[in-house]
This record gives structure tokens, C-alpha cells and sequence, in this order.
């Protein structure tokens, strides 16, 4: 069985029309209908029928490309393993949310450039829940995200934890010193402030209201920004507090407040596709991202 047919086939699954799929392979839409009518002439059956003005699969097809997405899995885990201590090449796409790329991934992409030209790293930014939805359609060869103890994330895509960081409330200033809240209890200090959360992501919506039925209050969100850098910029206005990795740095404007009574942290994995650890330039990659995240957290 030709497994470049076979894809058509799990693409029209995933994505639903022709024009989709056309669209994540680079064929056009013509030459798709003839990638499947050659794999309907292979298999013996028919594999796709018409919906109005497009396609469906019947179900022979739903079946086919069932038993389609381990074969394709298969089949890359058995390349990647043909060669594994190959040299470091090629295009590797990697998604990461904004944090990990500023921070993390653009000073490991700058030493590859000078130690590994022929590795090419592509990097796009995606919070953890997308990076999910671009590894199981096969668009990125390596992923960058983050859970919380108190929140963890669930993938079934082979995952390395990279480190834990603990998380600290961000507070505005106003010349005063907080103390730590060294108990649940203390935290309900903070029950009539409004709160800055993520805009992608409702991981942090979970967590901040574990966070504070801890201390018996429910939360009052009133903001939403996907970058930290924002999150403390609204911090620093007085409209809202938040809790952040400890690591940002200092602010004149903003306080940071330890939670010694709260075992909160955040947790940063490496996840790939089936196979994806057998993969030279995603090992190396991993390998220097690990020695970066130590580095920078410290």
C-alpha cells in the first residue's frame, strides 16, 4: 500500500473537505481526489462518496484510515529509528507557548545556527492545548508547554518533564511590603481582588479557583493577557493580581509574594509524535533546551 495515498486518506478523516486537505499536504484539491480514487482502485471499494458539495467517508473509509493513523505512525517511528545517531538536519518544527520561545528556545536556536547549520528549527507560537492539536495532526515535530501540579495536563503524545518552577501571587506595589502567605488561609487576604488570567488557556482558570477555594473564596477574573509581561503590566496598574513563575524578574512596581503555604508549581515539558526521541535533531534540541531551562531558572 502506497502510504502517501494512505495520508490522503487520514487527512480527509481529520480535516473534512478536500480544500483542507489540499491545504496540509501541498497538493491541490485535484490531485486529491485522484490520490484517493487510485487508493479506492487499490483497496477494491469504494472509499469516499459525495455530501452535497463535497465528500464523506463511507464506512470502509472511516475503517481504512482508522487502521491509517497507526500505520503512519508506524512507519515514521521505523524511519526515524533507521539512523538514529545521524547527524542533526533538516527542518524540525517546533511549537512553544511565548514565554519558552523568548526565554528559552531563541538562545538554543541561536547556538544550533552556529554549532548545527544543517539543523533548520521553525518556530511558532501556541499555548499548550494547541500544541496538543498540532502534534495529533502531524504539524510540528516537537512541542514546548507547561501544566500546573494542581492542574495537570493530559496528553497521550511521549512527554519529558523539563523542570518545575514554583509560582508566586503578583501584587502592585503601592510601597507596601505583603508577608507570605504561609497557609491557605492567609491567601483570603486577597478575596476581594480581581484577578489577570490567561486569554488562550483555561488551565489557569482551574487553577486559580483550586488556589482560592484553598483559602474559601471564589475568584473575581476581570482581565485576560496571554503574555506575562502584560499580566504584570495590568499587575502593576492596580487592577489585578496574579499568580507567575518566580523566576521573572524584579519591578519596582510590582510585588511578589511567596507561597510557602500553598505547594503550587508549574511544570514544563518536551512532547513529540510516536517515534519523535529517535530523531537526532529533536534529541539535540531537548538536550540543549534542558541544559538552557536549568541555566535560565536559575
Amino acid at each position: 500500500m502506497d502510504t502517501r495515498l494512505l495520508r490522503v486518506l487520514v487527512e480527509l478523516e481529520r480535516r473534512g473537505t478536500l480544500r483542507a486537505v489540499a491545504a496540509a499536504t501541498g497538493y491541490g484539491t485535484s490531485a486529491v481526489s485522484q490520490q484517493l480514487a487510485a487508493l479506492e482502485r487499490e483497496m477494491g471499494t469504494a472509499l469516499v462518496e459525495p455530501a452535497g458539495r463535497g465528500v464523506r467517508l463511507t464506512p470502509a473509509g472511516r475503517r481504512l484510515a482508522e487502521h491509517g493513523r497507526g500505520i503512519l505512525d508506524a512507519v515514521a517511528e521505523a524511519r526515524s529509528a533507521l539512523d538514529p545517531q545521524a547527524e542533526p538536519s533538516g527542518v524540525v518544527r517546533i511549537a512553544a507557548y511565548a514565554g519558552a520561545i523568548s526565554g528559552d528556545l531563541l538562545p538554543v536556536a541561536r547556538r544550533l545556527a552556529r554549532s548545527h547549520p544543517a539543523l533548520r528549527p521553525q518556530l511558532h507560537e501556541h499555548e499548550p492545548d494547541e500544541v496538543r492539536g498540532l502534534l495529533d495532526d502531524g504539524l510540528i515535530d516537537l512541542g514546548f508547554v507547561y501544566d500546573y501540579n494542581l492542574v495537570p495536563w493530559t496528553c497521550d503524545s511521549p512527554s519529558l518533564l523539563l523542570c518545575e518552577t514554583p509560582l508566586v501571587l503578583a501584587v502592585p506595589a503601592n510601597g507596601r511590603a505583603p508577608g507570605d502567605v504561609d497557609s491557605p488561609a492567609a491567601l483570603a487576604a486577597y478575596a476581594g481582588s480581581t484577578w489577570v488570567l490567561n486569554s488562550r488557556g483555561k488551565a489557569d482558570d482551574e487553577l486559580v479557583a483550586r488556589v482560592c477555594a484553598l483559602a474559601g473564596f471564589t475568584p473575581i477574573v476581570a482581565h485576560r493577557a496571554d503574555s506575562l509581561e502584560l499580566v504584570l503590566d495590568i499587575v502593576a496598574a492596580e487592577l489585578g493580581i496574579a499568580l507567575v513563575p518566580d523566576f521573572l524578574p524584579a519591578r519596582e512596581d510590582v510585588a511578589f509574594v511567596p507561597l510557602p503555604g500553598i505547594d503550587v508549581r508549574r511544570r514544563l515539558y518536551a512532547v513529540t509524535r510516536p517515534g519523535g526521541w529517535d530523531w537526532p535533531g529533536v534529541r539535540l534540541f531537548v538536550g540543549l533546551m534542558t541544559g538552557q531551562v536549568a541555566r535560565h531558572r536559575d
